[in-house]
């Protein structure tokens, strides 16, 4: 997994579809299906981890290039322990 469209490839596999109008909402919206699915024990640790750094950088670069810092904030720290 090297992107976001990667990302978005990898939950389609668990029929999860994301499209919410606004790139930045999807990236959060992903960020959530992936908690979700880690939490489920359906992820590694491993993958889990690369998925979150791969979507809080996506969501800083998109935040930067429209303006929007109101995301939150749960995608910047992993939630793993």
């Amino acid at each position: 997994m090297k992107n976001f469209y990667d990302i978005l490839q990898y939950l389609k596999t668990y029929d999860v579809f994301i499209h919410l109008g606004k790139r930045l909402w999807d990236i959060e919206m992903a960020a959530l299906e992936v908690d979700n699915l880690y939490k489920a024990d359906v992820l590694s640790k491993e993958d889990y981890q690369k998925m979150k750094v791969i979507l809080a950088k996506e969501h800083d670069q998109e935040a930067k290039l429209t303006g929007d810092y109101s995301g939150p904030e749960f995608l910047a720290a992993s939630s793993v322990q």
